[in-house]
């Protein structure tokens, strides 16, 4: 039961910070890349994954991102869709958030685990760089046969070398 309250608390607080980010005034986004490439850093509740990733701007506000995660005893398979917009005042760094899938693969065999992935979090192009940083919050849902997990303290963070358009 404890559990479960801190789910509630926990998705009142991402729909409160969703609803904030959707309520902001639209501007539109000027990303100074197009697609970027880099490593991942997955840690929290349940362990740490790291693992190369790829993302992939659509247009100015939309862009994909898949990542390949290896931790211990696991590997993840992740693509998520994300929207950005741009920080007022601060060149180069962007909001967004996503939602994504995710597909867990035991080591050693074992059943194969989908997870639903949303996320929420800074992007931020270093200028004259090729480099882009990111922070985000990326809780799990886990859907085992069974039952399911709610990993609340997931976080991703990591660096991407960034092509231009």
């Amino acid at each position: 039961m404890k559990s479960l309250t801190k789910f509630n608390t926990l998705s009142k607080i991402f729909l409160c910070m969703l609803g904030a980010f959707l309520g902001m005034q639209s501007v539109q986004a000027q990303s100074s890349y197009r697609t970027g490439v880099g490593l991942l850093v997955d840690v929290g509740d349940g362990g740490t994954l790291v693992g190369p990733h790829v993302k992939h701007f659509f247009d100015n506000n939309q862009a994909g991102e898949a990542s390949l995660q290896f931790g211990t005893g696991l590997t993840i398979l992740q693509l998520m869709y994300q929207y950005h917009q741009p920080v007022q005042e601060a060149q180069g760094l962007q909001w967004y958030i996503g939602l994504g899938g995710a597909l867990a693969f035991p080591d050693g065999g074992g059943d194969t685990v989908f997870g639903i992935v949303p996320a929420a979090g800074l992007d931020y192009k270093l200028d004259n760089i090729p480099i882009d940083l990111f922070l985000d919050w990326r809780p799990k849902f886990m859907l085992y046969q069974s039952e399911s997990e709610f990993l609340a303290a997931r976080f991703g963070f990591g660096l991407r070398f960034t092509l231009k358009n």
